[in-house]
């Protein structure tokens, strides 16, 4: 398990995405998968090496270095997906036009029983491919048979944090095997895979596993990753069952304390922020509009009054077989029309703080150096065209990102200063055999007619 990165790359020509503007014409210089210079910039604040050192750097190229010609696209930062189930692709259709429970219970439950390891591997290549063509370059899993995810990861070139997802009524899937997995591939491929210990949620896990997740995560120096709080039937629940929310469970169990992705927190209460607040060094908030409205939750993640207390809230698709496509500029245009349509206020969530919460955000959520292009931070980068004929007329690259791109407008994507995919060419899967192979297994997994899981979905 070793990484492989270009040990010198440019991007030349460019538009570039910086701190929530475009700046011109400007020169990116990656080395070692660290961005080291961006030069050429207009205005004040070169950063790295002048002009007149990496002017043309096509004229002076070492033989290990690639240039990309970015002329007539936008540099900006790889997407980060920080919470999905990336092997669910396999899974994508099968319950439509149901309810939550109805959703869990009859149809994914069940049929996740048929899903085998070699499945786990096949839908996380796939997810991994649609990432990549879709500008995604860092994602946050949470599934079953993990340690076959992080070879399709390792295999695709992408970023990842990857957690082994366990339940207290479960015998095969438990805290001991999200242990292991999580020794084994924290700092995998040269620190592009990292790992979480990942609980289902605290009302599938019990609050002594909950409390060991929390201390063997300390141990470890990594996050704890679940779902919460994700409704408000959900919170109330909790309240009528135990007296406390999802949330003070966390706190309770020790799990806040040692770092938590959380996924979702449509149920998080007023009463729950000061909680949050008091770890918003170390716990992140994965908001995932799409699955919220296809399911026809009553409220969404709380975004205004959790950065009003300074807890990141980033971007998420959750799993496809909830939210059909995994699609970051998607879940961008979602949250900020879904936000001005819940405040009634067509000034909150404004586009860079959009863009914000897909990057920087979303990184910090899901504890990785990237989502910006600055110097120093990890070359995780994507070349999108503004130029078809539903961005035009381009007054505003902002707005073309978040209210009219389509996933397939990125041209390139750059992860680690590797190119995975160039010119809408993917370097790392051969998609046609991918194809081939989803083909032959998707329609088997589907039955649920002799299927009885160790668990159940309940408010």
């Amino acid at each position: 398990m070793t990484s492989s990165v270009e040990r010198s790359l440019v991007i030349t020509g460019a538009d570039v995405l910086i701190d929530g503007q475009v700046e011109k014409g400007v020169t990116i210089v990656v080395e070692d998968g660290l961005i080291v210079s961006l030069s050429g910039r207009v205005g004040p604040g070169v950063e790295g090496p002048g002009e007149a050192e990496v002017a043309d750097p096509a004229t002076a190229m070492p033989p290990n270095q690639t240039v990309i010609d970015g002329s007539g696209l936008l540099a900006m930062p790889g997407l980060i997906n920080s919470h999905t189930h990336a092997a669910m692709t396999l899974l994508r259709g099968v319950a439509e036009d149901v309810g939550v429970d109805s959703w869990f219970n009859d149809f994914v439950w069940p049929i996740e029983t048929n899903v085998t390891p070699d499945d786990v591997r096949l839908g996380t290549e796939l997810a991994c491919a649609e990432m990549i063509q879709g500008g995604i370059t860092s994602f946050a899993d949470h599934y079953f048979h993990e340690a076959n995810a992080a070879l399709a990861v390792a295999d695709s070139g992408l970023r990842a944090n990857l957690g082994c997802t366990f339940f207290t009524s479960d015998d095969t899937n438990d805290l001991q095997t999200s242990i292991e997995f999580a020794q084994e591939w924290h700092g995998a491929e040269g620190g592009r895979i990292t790992t979480s210990l990942a609980p289902h949620a605290p009302y599938t896990c019990s609050d002594d596993e909950l409390k060991a997740a929390a201390s063997a995560a300390r141990q470890l120096g990594i996050k704890v990753h679940l779902h919460a709080a994700e409704h408000r039937e959900q919170t109330e629940s909790s309240l009528q069952r135990r007296g406390v929310t999802p949330i003070a469970v966390l706190e309770d169990t020790g799990v806040l304390d040692a770092g938590a992705i959380i996924g979702h927190g449509c149920g998080i209460l007023d009463r729950d922020l000061p909680i949050l607040a008091s770890y918003s060094d170390r716990v992140g908030i994965a908001h995932c509009p799409k699955v919220y409205l296809k399911h026809g939750l009553d409220r969404l993640t709380p975004i205004r009054e959790l950065r009003d207390c300074g807890v990141a809230v980033g971007l998420g698709t959750d799993g496809p077989a909830g939210c059909n496509s995994i699609d970051g500029f998607e879940a961008m245009r979602l949250t900020a029309m879904t936000q001005k349509h819940l405040e009634r206020d067509a000034t909150w969530l404004t586009m860079a703080d959009v863009l914000e919460m897909a990057g920087p955000l979303s990184a910090a959520t899901i504890g990785v150096n990237a989502g910006a292009i600055k110097v120093g931070a990890k070359a995780d980068i994507i070349l999108v065209d503004l130029g078809g004929l539903h961005c035009q007329p381009l007054h505003d690259p902002l707005a073309a990102l978040i209210y009219s791109i389509r996933a397939s407008d990125v041209r390139t994507t750059i992860v680690d200063g590797r190119p995975l995919m160039v010119d809408r060419q993917l370097l790392t899967i051969d998609i046609a055999e991918l194809t081939k192979r989803v083909k032959g297994r998707g329609p088997q997994l589907a039955s649920t007619t002799h299927n009885s899981p160790q668990r159940r979905y309940e408010l």
